[in-house]
């Protein structure tokens, strides 16, 4: 039996939003295991869901660059909000969305492609940009969408500069028809991924595992009604399918009309755009997604000062 800390219940409370004794003893039925206490919570209705992806709390910004039929999303975090005001940062930033074109998208090869300002590799070009801001800065993710014929539309949503603000979106369309209209097309479909964040283009493409784990919960849940498993079968598949409908982008309500998903959204689009659409890729970052930064308690640091 894991020793259930109060570090352990503090840390449930923020995820969960529950009560301190019900994640103690969320803790104690899951030998301390945090998401599997999370998902204990949810299945006695505790707790609606897991908090923690909401919890940003990394500085820096979110750069985008587009080229053709690529763009790129890069993440390049910093300690402050007050350095990615500044104008070096931003152009660094910038600088390295602009690099990322030429290359796969991932952070080993973002990292490692040459910075043509400095000669030296985008890693290392950040390290020395350390010195020189002094604060610790970091390359954290990157992304990049192509399409052989059609437009990957960008979005910057919280704009700090062209280019670059709190939240990046890239949304591949492969089609052969207008790409200015497919452009508009597209930049809308990618300004409501930025607002609902779905986990997969279609229902079939939800990671396996999260939709298992789902299922897990709407079963505990089922089972609470205390009907026949043939009932709590069709109750577990409905919940099922609204699920899918929340989170694969193309069966969302659409936020510009949501009388229409977005799948039917993007094919009533065709009509202006004068040829069948595709949806082939998407991208979402949100700045210090999954990065919590450690807060401190400033009256408690005044008073040990004080103490000497």
């Amino acid at each position: 039996m894991a020793e259930i800390t109060a570090a352990l219940v503090k840390e449930l409370r923020e995820k969960s939003g529950a009560g301190m004794m019900d994640c103690k003893k969320a803790l104690a039925e899951n030998n301390g295991d945090i998401e599997a206490a999370i998902d204990w919570l949810r299945a006695k209705g505790i707790a609606k869901a897991d908090k923690k992806s909401g919890r940003t709390a990394a500085e820096g910004l979110i750069g985008v660059a587009s080229a053709g039929t690529k763009a790129v999303v890069v993440e390049v975090n910093s300690e402050t909000d007050f350095v990615a005001r500044n104008d070096a940062f931003q152009g660094m930033v910038r600088g390295v969305a602009d690099v990322a074109l030429g290359t796969d998208g991932t952070v080993e090869a973002v990292g490692a492609a040459i910075y043509p300002a400095t000669g030296k590799s985008v890693t290392d070009t950040i390290k020395d940009a350390v010195a020189t801001i002094g604060e610790n800065m970091n390359l954290r993710r990157s992304a990049a969408l192509s399409v052989e014929d059609g437009v990957v539309a960008t979005y910057i949503h919280n704009a700090a500069a062209d280019g670059l603000g709190k939240l990046g979106v890239l949304v591949a369309l492969k089609s052969t028809g207008d790409k200015e209209a497919l452009n508009a097309v597209g930049r809308q479909v990618a300004m409501h991924i930025a607002a609902t964040a779905p986990l997969a283009i279609r229902a079939e493409e939800v990671d396996a595992a999260v939709a298992e784990r789902e299922r897990n919960v709407f079963i505990e849940q089922s089972r609470a009604s205390g009907k026949p498993d043939n009932i709590i079968e069709k109750m577990v598949e409905g919940r099922m399918r609204k699920f899918f409908e929340e989170v694969a982008l193309l069966s969302q309500a659409f936020v510009m009309n949501p009388d229409l998903t977005v799948g039917a959204a993007v094919k009533e689009a065709e009509k202006t755009v004068g040829a069948p659409i595709e949806v082939t890729g998407m991208a979402r970052l949100l700045l210090g997604e999954g990065v919590e930064k450690e807060e401190s308690d400033f009256a408690a640091e005044v008073a040990a000062a004080a103490k000497g």
